[in-house]
């Protein structure tokens, strides 16, 4: 259980720091983490709470949404990769990148579409919504790419650590049923 909570506070961490250091290319870590977390946590609520706690912390830095429809949106949007953890627990990098993908386009849909309805800057027309979309693709330029990039990555170094992780344990108990082995009876 403190391996998770460690993991939890870590991935939280990552898509802080992430959200921060870059925010004006879109390529953060946002996406990867609430793939990974999907496949880390067995509980999906905790795991949706991974990429909600990241936004959540950063937010109180970078700007805001322009309305509380608008966060919860976006929030949502950023958490329900959690639901195609299977992909990630593949453990196949096509598998990753497609799930990476995946989520990338949906945000872009989801938060662009989200926004021409929410705000006034562009008409309730079918042109208005091209023009919102028009408007977006610059921001989700690098998008996909650092979605990918940062879910393959992020799923390397935690299978890496796990791997770590279960040699660790490994020798723990051999070394223990060594000991008992000496024990006399």
């Amino acid at each position: 259980m403190v391996r998770l909570a460690m993991v939890w506070l870590g991935l939280v961490a990552v898509v802080v720091v992430g959200r921060l250091l870059q925010p004006a290319w879109n390529v953060t870590p946002c996406t990867a983490v609430a793939l990974v977390a999907g496949a880390v946590f067995p509980w999906p609520l905790v795991a949706a709470s991974v990429p909600l706690a990241g936004l959540a912390v950063s937010n109180l830095i970078l700007p805001g949404y322009g309305s509380v429809a608008m966060a919860a949106i976006v929030f949502v949007a950023s958490a329900w990769p959690v639901c195609l953890s299977g992909l990630v627990r593949s453990g196949r990098p096509l598998g990753i990148a497609a799930g990476a993908l995946v989520s990338s386009v949906v945000f872009f849909l989801v938060t662009n579409l989200a926004y021409w309805w929410l705000s006034n800057d562009y008409p309730h027309t079918l042109a208005g919504v091209g023009a919102c979309f028009v408007a977006a693709v610059p921001f989700f330029r690098w998008m996909p790419v650092g979605d990918v990039v940062w879910s393959l990555a992020l799923t390397t170094a935690l299978a890496a650590i796990g791997h770590r992780f279960a040699a660790s344990a490994r020798q723990s108990v051999s070394a223990a049923a060594a000991a008992v082995g000496r024990l006399p009876e």
